[in-house]
């Protein structure tokens, strides 16, 4: 048995992009820890919370659920605060994980990473995706706490824009802007591991995340085959590595 362990900015962030590979490494009996940097404070507020419930209790709530479903042994939370979008004010607020030292929050991780003696890591490409502070932050702790580690196999998670459109288009959805400036090429992905045994599993873990992604949201409203074609593989880039399509674990 080996250890995964997968990194992510916010809850909900891992069903969508990492959701497939942690559920087939439980079943392929590796044990799999989640650590998420925020507990997503700035999330969209649901009329559903409880009276004098905050969001991030409800967001940390719905991460254990979802970790639930996908086989996750360990959730850990760094504690740092949401940063919001880019040019947010929340960005520059005490505490915020886009103010947060480098050094000091890798330092953090790298102790989960020894802790689990991690054999494969996962954190996000440069871009950290879509260009969110968070997920930036995320790529720029997650690469250092690894090489701090001495973790062995790591892998940065990212997002085939090419797919997403297609499945907008195929949805009949309003297409999405374009990625800024600065976006990861696609070229780069040299890992591309096929999800769609779990694909069931991965779409109850994003209901699972019910105050950020309801049933009429994009990622709940395609239909399976559309589904399947935006989310049943799931890309990463491994540098110094070949082609592969599978995790080393």
């Amino acid at each position: 048995m080996a250890t995964l362990v997968t990194f992510h900015a916010h809850p909900d962030d891992e069903c969508i992009v990492t959701g497939g590979v942690m559920r087939k490494a439980f079943e392929d009996g590796h044990r799999v820890v989640l650590v998420v940097a925020t507990r997503g404070e700035a999330g969209e507020i649901p009329d559903f919370l409880e009276d004098g419930e905050e969001l991030w209790q409800r967001r940390v709530i719905e991460t254990h659920a979802a970790a639930d479903l996908l086989g996750v042994s360990r959730v850990e939370f760094l504690g740092y605060r949401d940063s919001g979008m880019m040019g947010d004010e929340l960005n520059d607020h005490p505490g915020s994980f886009w103010t947060a030292d480098v050094e000091e929050a890798a330092q953090k991780l790298a102790a989960i990473l020894v802790e689990e003696n991690a054999k494969v890591f996962t954190t996000y490409d440069s871009f950290g995706g879509y260009g969110h502070p968070d997920h930036i932050q995320t790529h720029r702790v997650g690469m250092r706490a690894a090489e701090i580690a001495g973790t062995p196999a790591v892998y940065q998670a990212m997002v085939r824009e090419s797919e997403f459109r297609q499945a907008f288009k195929l949805s009949g959805i309003e297409e999405p802007p374009e990625l800024a400036e600065g976006a990861v090429p696609e070229s780069e992905i040299n890992v591309g591991v096929d999800v769609t045994k779990y694909l069931e599993v991965k779409r109850k873990a994003m209901r699972a995340h019910a105050s950020q992604i309801p049933e009429q949201s994009f990622f709940l409203s395609l239909d399976e085959p559309t589904f399947a074609h935006a989310f049943g593989t799931e890309w990463f880039i491994r540098e110094g590595h070949e082609p592969a399509t599978s995790l080393d674990l």
